[in-house]
């Protein structure tokens, strides 16, 4: 019965990370098609395409895929991307190769994670930040806009 029991436990083991190996790839591909209609978030700040989007449930390495998506349909602008799971908030920040030595993406994340109880940094073109305050996200977001103004000069 030990041995039957054993291989129960793996056969349901294994189906467990093939289904949230699944469910991931359904998150993923549901975040990619909302971020495909986002052309009204994009705001021009002083010259440069900013856009900020909140997508719920992603992790970090999905929220990073995301943000590399959405900096390649800008062509060249600033993405942050904020995610709330279980009460916890993630912030990804994105800056194009070709505006890195005007804002970098550290500077702009580690401002809006402030507003969510966190900090964060990184490298120049994509940095990230952590939070507490799943409330303040969609306020925070909203100054992404204001922040890249100020950075920017």
């Amino acid at each position: 019965p030990a041995e039957a029991l054993r291989a129960e436990l793996e056969k349901r083991d294994s189906e467990i990370k093939r289904l949230t190996r699944e469910l991931d790839q359904v998150r993923m591909k549901s975040a990619s098609s909302s971020a495909a209609n986002l052309g009204d978030k994009i705001k021009e700040v002083k010259g440069v395409k900013v856009l900020a989007h909140r997508v719920d449930n992603l992790e970090r390495p999905q929220l990073r895929t995301l943000v590399d998506q959405l900096r390649d349909k800008l062509g060249s602008g600033v993405v942050v991307v904020g995610s709330a799971t279980d009460g916890n908030v993630s912030l990804i920040a994105g800056v194009t190769k070709d505006l890195t030595s005007r804002i970098q993406a550290g500077k702009v994340v580690g401002a809006v994670a402030q507003k969510v109880g966190g900090k964060g940094g990184g490298r120049p073109d994509l940095a990230e930040a952590g939070g507490k305050d799943a409330a303040a996200l969609d306020s925070a977001l909203a100054e992404v806009y204001k922040v890249v103004e100020t950075l920017l000069g």
